[in-house]
This record gives structure tokens, sequence and C-alpha cells, in this order.
């Protein structure tokens, strides 16, 4: 008895499986405009609070590395003040003692500081 009952089971399970397949309908996923419409707010958000605000921070930086003349009080990357004695297209010659003349790349100045711009002291 329990042979025949494990032989219907198993013929019963058989025949069934594919039945069963057919007949679950594939649920449809979301539509591609559902999609979009979830993606542009982000996409937005990380323009106007990320990607802007960089691009004018670079815009801000080239113009005034483009300003540096002779004479300019000039603070580099790497924490260096001292006076602008020659401009070059890619470099300039920063005088930061008497006697001591370092190139540095227009690119690694921080910060230009006008002529009679004051200094504040530490003290």
């Amino acid at each position: 008895m329990l042979n025949k009952f494990a032989a219907a089971t198993v013929t019963f399970a058989g025949l069934s499986l594919p039945a069963l397949a057919q007949a679950a309908p594939a649920a449809a996923g979301p539509s591609i405009l559902t999609q979009v419409m979830f993606f542009l707010p982000l996409i937005l958000i990380f323009y106007f609070l990320l990607i802007r605000p960089q691009q004018q921070r670079a815009k801000k930086h080239r113009a005034m590395i483009e300003a540096v003349k002779r004479g300019d009080n000039v603070v580099t990357s790497g924490g260096l003040i001292g006076k602008v004695s020659k401009v070059g297209e890619t470099e300039v010659t920063v005088e930061l003692a008497e006697n001591v003349r370092v190139r540095v790349i227009k690119a690694m100045i921080v910060e230009v500081r006008g002529k009679t711009e004051p200094v504040a002291a530490n003290d």
C-alpha cells in the first residue's frame, strides 16, 4: 500500500509541476518611466549639492591663478608664504626670504594676497 501511495504521489507531482509553472503569471516589473522618475531627483540633488559648487570653486581658483602678478603675496599648498618675483606661463618664482627663491607650479597656489593686504599677526 505504501509503495502504491508513493508511486501515486510521484506521478501526481510530476504531472502537476508543469501545470503550476504555467499557471503563475509573470510579475510585471516597474516601467522605465517609473525608474527614471525615481532617479531624476537623486541626480538633481547630486548636481546641485556636489558637482555645481565644485565647478564654481574650480572656476574661481582658475581666475585667481590667472590674475597672479609680480609683487603679490601668495600661499602655496605646502603652507609657504612668499612674494611673487617672476610669473611664467605654468609656474611662478616665489621669494620666501632674502635670496631664497623657489619655483612653484601655478596650480599649487592656494591663496593670493594683494600687495597692500595685511597679514594677520599671531602674536
